[in-house]
């Protein structure tokens, strides 16, 4: 299934609702209160109820009839939900390593663990909302194309063998980052800001994607492609990751790993070349969709 948060009739309150074959989205919540099923009213909600609220929706959907649904197009998509936490995670392809060790003064060689950092709830923005760039803050505000992972079962100290059975689904995270904001080697600022978390479209649940190591995803800017590459270039793969981060550290349910970006970054290009306001950001990963944001000047 594709879920996701929308906006719709010029009402602000966001809906839960799941996309339908292409172009179409059902109304969760509407089609649970016509059949009489209890059904939480968010997606975060939805994910700490756990599988038999999962099923519920499941025959929901079994059940939608065309006229239970609208187009996509006339909707406005939010971020699917709001985390408890994001982990990010830094310098976890070859060949990005190799360029933010050129441009970023990063260490030349490999990390022999996950490289985690932190973003705040507060940094999270849905698709089409804008990217705020501040010039008073940053002269290099630049994109990262990132697979999301959305974590369903609370998780700690879980093994690498068993750490996708915690994972709800998967999303998109452009990992925006303010490179000229790094403050003795730490991110949190770089890349907390508000806005610079942008997530969506949808949340595929894990059985539609039995392998998070085989997707391609690539990131346009202004139509020129940016990024292109695969998961299976990551260092670390989702279960490393998810065993990693447990090992001292609950994920719970709705929490939100950003797994690192491959190589093609502004700052590794020659000369650099960092967002501008007017700007359209695209970042794509196979299977879930184009998380597409703006950039406007936020001074």
């Amino acid at each position: 299934m594709q879920l996701l948060t929308y906006c719709a009739d010029g009402d602000r309150t966001p809906r839960l609702g799941a996309r339908t074959g292409t172009d179409r989205v059902a109304d969760l919540t509407a089609l649970a209160t016509a059949a009489g099923v209890g059904l939480p009213s968010g997606l975060l909600e939805l994910i700490r109820a756990g599988a038999p609220a999962l099923a519920a929706v499941r025959e929901l959907l079994d059940g939608a009839r065309d006229a239970d649904t609208r187009p996509l197009a006339e909707v406005s998509l939010c971020a699917p939900l709001r985390p408890g936490k994001i982990v990010g995670v830094g310098l976890n392809y070859v060949e990005h390593v190799a360029e933010s060790h050129l441009s970023l003064d990063t260490a030349r060689e490999l990390p022999d663990r996950p490289v985690l950092f932190g973003k705040p709830a507060t940094a999270v923005t849905g698709p089409g909302q804008p990217i705020r760039h501040n010039a008073d803050l940053t002269k290099q505000l630049d994109w990262e194309c990132e697979l999301a992972v959305v974590i369903g079962e609370p998780a700690f100290r879980v093994s690498e063998a068993d750490a996708l059975r915690h994972v709800f689904g998967y999303s998109i995270v452009n990992d925006i980052s303010a490179r000229d904001q790094r403050r003795s080697g730490q991110w949190f600022f770089s890349k907390g800001q508000d806005s610079y978390a942008p997530f969506g479209p949808v949340v595929v649940t894990a059985d539609e994607i039995p392998d998070p190591q085989r997707l391609d995803l690539s990131l346009r800017v202004n139509g020129e492609l940016r990024q292109d590459s695969n998961t299976r270039h990551m260092l670390f793969g989702v279960a490393r990751l998810i065993a990693d981060i447990s090992a001292g550290m609950t994920l719970e349910p709705g929490d939100v790993i950003a797994t690192g970006s491959p190589s093609g970054v502004g700052a590794g290009m020659v000369p650099p070349q960092f967002l501008q306001p007017g700007d359209l950001v695209e970042a794509t990963i196979e299977l879930i969709g184009t998380l597409a944001n703006p950039v406007i000047d936020a001074r």
